[in-house]
């Protein structure tokens, strides 16, 4: 008998029933992550550039002092897309994230959609943040008195990739660090976890260092005037720092490697989003704080402040510590694109080519190697600016179909049991939408041309080859 959810959705929109999607076992996939795992790998994906970056620049630029409230607008945002996530982390635990609930609630086409901006989006990530660290690395190199030749230090274009004419320009470092991450996730859940949660250590001590060493050096007169751009200071600078406060979206497709899904991934996206918001706060409180907000170097903010009050050896140890514990973002987005590709190659949106996972370690190694050659790909040719420009709409877009999906399935579902339930619904999940909106009239002309190009090759793929290759689509025929 077909399945009362099947019959509500015809064609590009028919609805994978939740009850299929929660009894299937056999994934392919090994479940070997507790809570704390799961927390590091969301901590991961939250903190990197925003705190070593971002708020040096914003400070600087739009808040002054007012940066940590930008950073608290932007992670109450944030919390109201969060809390959509884990209520359907904790019913649907899944991989995917928000192209199974997308396709779960609203529909094939919708989940599609979702899923094939994500395998942009958080690949563009991987690559954008590559070429980050590889910045950081040739400072430190250069500071060691180690030159490398220019045809490897950066991309076609740019001025750290100025070559001979004839001679090819990469940055090398960038492809290397895509690699070696595709590698690392290669060598099974269990063991790439432990070289992440290393990492994530490794960053919160440096923050901590941050934090406890800087407090002494806290001069409160640099709080005053504390909003010198006044109110739009703190929100255009929210508008910046949001991208600094997800990653938990990206660790919640790794609900079917989790040994208890439904208990431990709403407990780790709340966690981890409330760690890196308090890590977020008394750094900005410690970095305002330590000199007055005119004088933050928008690009080595921390570094540059202890080395202003006399302890140039701690922002080193930083810089060292921002370079290893970056690579834990590069980690969180490669295991989330992976994971949104398994998911929709198992559903037959993709071949089945992409969803073949390793016999003895269980991870999809086609896939992860494919993500780790296209990222590397970007890093090595295109210059940071343009990478950038390829990472902000999709996620964006991805909130409000999760935020919109759960209002939707609380009224329509409400029977359905939920080891975690989202407070003050409907405001809360609108609050997620609203803002999610509203910051994407903040993105350029070139990343809406960019989306609208690949929206429409999407399109062309899921009629050519999705819409008559979905398992739902062959289901429904043999009825």
């Amino acid at each position: 008998m077909r399945s009362p959810e099947l019959q509500t959705g015809k064609g590009p929109f028919r609805r994978k029933p939740i009850a299929e999607i929660t009894s299937e076992t056999d994934t392919g996939l090994r479940r070997s992550l507790g809570l704390w795992q799961l927390t590091a790998i969301g901590v991961g994906g939250i903190i990197g550039a925003g705190i070593f970056s971002l708020a040096g620049a914003v400070a600087n630029e739009k808040a002054g002092p007012g940066v940590v409230l930008s950073f608290l607008i932007a992670g109450i945002a944030s919390a109201a897309a969060a809390f959509s996530y884990a209520e359907f982390a904790g019913m649907i635990p899944k991989a995917g994230s928000a192209y199974t609930y997308g396709y779960a609630v609203l529909g094939e086409l919708v989940g599609w959609f979702i899923g094939w901006d994500l395998l942009l989006e958080y690949t563009a990530i991987v690559a954008v943040v590559a070429i980050s660290i590889s910045g950081y690395f040739n400072e430190l190199l250069g500071f060691l008195g180690i030159d490398l030749p220019l045809w490897m230090m950066g991309a076609p274009g740019t001025e750290q990739g100025a070559a001979p004419p004839g001679s090819y320009k990469i940055n090398l470092i960038a492809v290397l660090l895509c690699l070696l991450i595709a590698f690392v996730l290669n060598q099974g859940m269990k063991s790439a976890a432990r070289f992440e949660s290393f990492l994530v250590y490794l960053k919160v001590a440096v923050v901590l260092l941050v934090v406890g060493v800087g407090v002494f050096f806290i001069n409160t007169d640099n709080y005053s005037p504390f909003l010198p751009y006044g109110f739009g200071g703190a929100f255009t600078g929210a508008a910046t720092v949001f991208f600094a406060v997800f990653g938990y979206d990206a660790m919640s497709t790794a609900a079917e490697e989790s040994t208890d899904a439904q208990k431990h991934m709403p407990k780790a996206i709340i966690l981890s989003l409330v760690i890196a918001m308090v890590l977020y706060t008394l750094a900005c409180l410690v970095l305002t704080g330590m000199i007055p907000y005119q004088n933050i170097h928008t690009e080595s903010a921390f570094a540059s402040a202890f080395a202003e009050v006399g302890l140039p050896f701690v922002g080193a140890i930083i810089s060292v510590g921002a370079i290893l514990g970056i690579l834990t973002v590069m980690f969180t987005f490669m295991l989330g694109v992976t994971r949104v590709g398994f998911a929709m190659s198992r559903d037959g949106l993709l071949p089945a080519w992409f969803s073949k996972t390793h016999p003895v370690r269980k991870v999809p190694t086609r896939f992860t190697w494919l993500i780790g050659i296209a990222s590397a790909v970007l890093a090595g040719l295109l210059p940071i600016g343009e990478a950038a420009e390829l990472t902000n709409i999709g996620i964006l877009l991805a909130f409000v179909v999760v935020c919109a999906a759960i209002i939707v399935l609380r009224y329509r579902r409400p029977e359905l049991p939920r080891n975690f339930k989202c407070p003050g619904m409907p405001v809360v999940p609108l609050i997620g939408i609203v803002f999610s909106l509203w910051l994407v009239t903040f993105l350029s002309p070139h990343t809406w041309l960019r989306f609208a190009l690949w929206f429409l090759i999407g399109l062309v793929v899921y009629f050519a080859y999705s819409y008559r290759h979905s398992k739902l689509h062959e289901r429904t025929n043999s009825d």
